[in-house]
């Protein structure tokens, strides 16, 4: 064989190995998944992280977005903190997601888990949900200053949140009971292990109200319901089923919260399946199932793939440290 047909072999060889790459490349790129995923809630059922795994789960089996099922399982305890332990066991598990919200930087940062965020993989954000306070039906509150109010008068009056202390349910209460005035440190703030627990204990009677995520509440709110709500955390009136529901704001108290919620995957999770799921995550968000189930909670779209929820992720805990900096509550 001459050195010219060498040549020439030469340079038809380096194409096809490109190709051969790219080919590998592009199959990595479509990894699916081959069994059910777990889809974990850190809690209890009937709060905010098991309705958005049971909403996530129901509308892409709905709209067949998945081959495979994405089954709900909730692990409570810790506000977190014991889910997150199995969960950061089982690294590299591409079949393993849980929902995620403030918790996840608050929690570690009162000291009440050793894992936080950068144990996990960021995959997306999907939504904003908002604070709301609950009281029984027949409560003497009849707004949020009312409960303010009673709150400075008798400090032992007690607010539940299905979160630990120094997390979200906590923090959001313990913002407004600032900007009404009051020392936020007073509020005695009583946790359940999820939204589900809270709730059972305000029926009892053995709390005065529940602060918990708004589309968690609007299921149990409406005509005939046991409870009622006295405001809103958004910054302004959320539609659907909390269409009645005033803000803070128009009760001249000036604090809005935010509750972001996302997804996240175990440690190390293979980057094509990061991908799978962040595709899949935003061809949710699009369709008309999810927007009804928005619609219907009060839930905003806010996606952000797993680049852009890392990056919020670390800014969120900067900012939490400085809150619980000055409640005294960081370790």
């Amino acid at each position: 064989m001459t050195s010219l047909t060498l040549k020439r072999l030469s340079v038809f060889a380096l194409p096809l190995a490109t190709f051969a790459a790219l080919s590998t490349a592009a199959q990595a790129q479509e990894w699916t998944p081959t069994r059910s995923i777990e889809f974990v809630a850190p809690a209890n059922p009937g709060g905010g992280w098991d309705t958005l795994v049971r909403t996530v789960s129901r509308v892409i089996q709905q709209e067949g977005l998945a081959d495979e099922n994405f089954a709900a399982i909730n692990v409570p305890g810790g506000g977190g903190a014991v889910a997150w332990a199995q969960i950061a066991r089982d690294s590299g598990n591409p079949h393993k997601l849980f929902a995620t919200s403030p918790p996840l930087i608050l929690v570690p940062l009162a000291g009440a888990s050793r894992y936080d965020h950068t144990d996990f993989t960021p995959v997306a954000r999907l939504i904003t949900d908002y604070s709301i306070i609950l009281v029984p039906a027949d409560s003497e509150y009849e707004t949020i200053n009312d409960l303010m109010a009673a709150l400075e008068a008798n400090p032992n009056l007690s607010v539940g949140g299905g979160s630990a202390p120094g997390s979200m349910d906590h923090i959001s209460v313990a913002g407004l009971a600032s900007a009404a005035g009051l020392d936020a440190s007073s509020v005695n703030y009583i946790p359940f292990s999820g939204g589900g627990d809270a709730m059972t204990n305000l029926m009892g009677g053995h709390i005065e109200a529940v602060v918990t995520g708004a589309g968690e509440a609007v299921g149990q709110l409406g005509e005939g319901s046991q409870i009622r709500a006295l405001g809103v955390s958004a910054p302004e009136r959320i539609g659907g089923g909390l269409s009645d529901v005033p803000t803070y704001q128009e009760q001249d108290i000036d604090y809005t919260f935010d509750i972001w919620r996302g997804v996240m995957g175990t440690p190390d999770m293979p980057a094509e399946a990061v991908a799978y799921y962040e595709d899949l995550f935003a061809e949710m968000l699009e369709t008309d199932a999810w927007r009804d189930a928005s619609e219907q909670l009060g839930w905003i779209n806010a996606y952000q793939n797993s680049e852009e929820f890392g990056a919020f992720l670390d800014g969120q805990q900067e900012q939490f440290s400085d809150v619980l900096s000055e409640l005294g509550l960081l370790r």
